[in-house]
């Protein structure tokens, strides 16, 4: 038999859910609403950069590091049979390039170390924060810029600094929960990765 102590532990972890759940649906939608127009010029302008031999360099801290591994992997090794393989690389995916380049007193450039040897003006530079406020990735970014890559910032927050940026694209997911906004830029690169290959594959649209 149920007692009251365990109903009410019960009734605690359906709120939990209840409420996860919430997030989970009104957040992106709130998001994708808001940011369906910049979200296709943004794709527009990464097969453009493709079509004319660029990579995707993307980059990141903690759990948006996997992020930046993720998409990669999307773009080199698609899931989807047919579509074809489009050059991207993690910046994160040496660990002793990284250990190295985040000793001294340099660690806001770890990126941006890595994007002025392996960048091309070509390229394209995807930086992940999940308030807008990772030093080393605002700073991959303005580097980025001034080497004339195509930059997109995907961040959430308030954007931080570096929605300040003055990036090409910056997505900001109006959340401060780090759970809601993964969730949403992981929805995002995996749209990004469509609609690019849309594009990509009707090359009269690149002109």
């Amino acid at each position: 038999m149920t007692t009251e102590m365990e109903k009410r532990e019960q009734s605690d972890l359906l709120a939990v859910v209840t409420a996860r759940f919430a997030l989970s649906v009104t957040i992106p939608d709130t998001f994708f609403n808001a940011e369906a127009k910049n979200i296709a010029e943004a794709c527009w302008a990464m097969a453009r950069r493709f079509h004319q031999g660029g990579r995707l360099l993307a980059f990141g801290n903690g759990a948006w590091a996997t992020d930046a591994q993720h998409v990669a992997v999307e773009f080199v090794h698609p899931v989807i049979v047919g579509k074809r393989a489009l050059p991207a690389l993690a910046l994160t995916n040496d660990s002793a390039t990284m250990s190295g380049l985040m000793t001294g007193d340099d660690a806001t450039n770890s990126f941006a170390r890595q994007l002025r040897i392996v960048a091309r003006p070509q390229d394209i530079a995807l930086g992940y924060s999940p308030d807008g406020q990772c030093n080393n990735v605002r700073s991959a970014l303005t580097t980025a810029r001034e080497m004339g890559l195509l930059t997109l910032g995907l961040v959430g927050g308030d954007g931080g600094s570096i929605q300040q940026s003055q990036l090409d694209f910056c997505f900001v997911v109006p959340s401060c929960d780090p759970l809601a906004i993964q969730e949403t830029h992981e929805t995002l690169y995996h749209v990004l990765w469509e609609l690019v290959h849309i594009y990509f594959e009707n090359e009269g649209l690149l002109q």
